[in-house]
């Protein structure tokens, strides 16, 4: 009679061991990553969140490993609480230099700190020019505005900037002044269109209208008639067409086409 040997139980505490082990790694690695995340146990300068669970480091300090180590805030900087960047940024009129430090915003004579506190304005009346604030000199004819980035100034209505003066401008008989920043500055009155520089009167066909735009002769046909040279002929329309939406041309009717001036049924 043959005896089995009995199985041995060294697979099974070996395969024991390896997970040990691997458990060891795995949470040599995990724990400073939830250190990181504020998850795990409480350090020193944390608090608990006040949702979702977890910790996070005081004002003024930044989570590293599983601490949170008190951040180096320069003199007229303040701890932005922020996890990325420095955690630091400089108060209203300093500015950040080299990650380190906070310095005073220079500003020149007749300027003021802008809103936001990262630079400076000129005040009313003078412009700037790089690194100061000079003087904005009026010319006769002109006023103050705004926009510093240029003269500072702008003329009265009726002028134009010519050499850094104020000249009048020269509006033809039937014009009036445009107001317009750019193009021209005047315009000619209804009825009447610009020729060399000049107001002529417009010269109405019979069965016109005064056209307002600023190209062609100042007029337009009426509805029905079309312009030849300088007069409105009537619109001879043949059968299976109608007028088109400028009411000046004709197309011919949906299933019909155009041949030999007739409008056709189409094939």
């Amino acid at each position: 009679m043959r005896y089995h040997k009995a199985p041995t139980k060294r697979p099974l505490a070996r395969l024991i061991a390896r997970i040990t082990v691997l458990a060891g790694v795995i949470a040599s690695i995990v724990v400073p990553v939830f250190a990181q995340d504020g998850i795990g146990p409480m350090p020193p300068n944390a608090q608990l969140r006040s949702y979702g669970g977890g910790w996070n480091c005081n004002l003024g300090y930044r989570v590293e490993g599983a601490k949170c180590l008190a951040l180096d805030i320069p003199e007229n900087a303040y701890a932005t609480g922020r996890a990325y960047g420095l955690g630091w940024a400089c108060r209203r009129g300093y500015k950040e230099v080299g990650g380190t430090s906070c310095e005073a915003i220079p500003m020149p004579e007749n300027a003021f700190l802008r809103s936001a506190g990262y630079d400076w304005q000129c005040y009313r009346g003078y412009r700037r020019n790089r690194d100061t604030c000079v003087l904005v000199v009026l010319p006769e004819n002109a006023y103050l505005i705004d926009d510093t980035s240029g003269s500072g100034w702008t003329c009265d209505r009726g002028f134009k900037a010519s050499y850094g003066a104020c000249v009048p401008i020269a509006v033809p008989e039937n014009g009036y002044l445009t107001n317009a920043d750019y193009g021209h500055p005047w315009a000619c009155e209804r009825g009447f269109f610009e020729v060399d520089g000049r107001c002529d009167p417009v010269v109405l066909p019979e069965n016109a209208l005064l056209d307002p735009a600023s190209y062609g002769p100042g007029w337009r046909c009426e509805r029905g008639f079309e312009p030849v040279d300088n007069a409105c002929v009537a619109i001879a329309l043949p059968t299976n067409a109608h007028l088109d939406r400028s009411g000046n041309r004709w197309r011919c009717d949906r299933g019909f086409q155009l041949a030999d001036g007739e409008c056709v049924l189409g094939r």
